[in-house]
């Protein structure tokens, strides 16, 4: 098992900045990569970063160049540093890691974030 818990979440102006951590706990030697996604009511889930084992990194087209994706090994942390952040932003943002032996998703509990003047 693996758990996974989410801070940092808030209200922010446009154009403004927030730091979303996920701490993991358990069987975290079985992660293969660990993901924030998003979701508005009414949508569909989608991925906004993603960290790998190896420390590859990726994003999606909306947050390039905005958001960047990092990890504590000794503090079993990811981060989502948000920059440059505009209403569209607004979401609940949730931690996912993947797993082997065997092949698992686990899912934190989310983060409010709301981006508004």
């Amino acid at each position: 098992q693996v758990q996974l818990v989410e801070s940092g979440g808030g209200l922010v102006q446009p154009g403004g900045s927030l730091r979303l951590s996920c701490v993991a706990s358990g069987t975290i030697f079985r992660i293969n990569a660990i993901s924030w996604y998003r979701q508005t009511p009414g949508k569909e889930r989608e991925s906004v970063a993603a960290i790998t084992r190896d420390g590859s990194t990726g994003y999606a087209d909306s947050v390039k160049g905005r958001f960047t994706i990092s990890r504590n090994n000794a503090k079993n942390t990811v981060y989502l540093q948000m920059n440059s952040l505009k209403p569209e932003d607004t979401a609940v943002y949730y931690c996912n890691a993947q797993t082997r032996y065997p092949v698992e998703s686990y899912w934190g509990q989310g983060a409010q974030v709301t981006v508004s003047s």
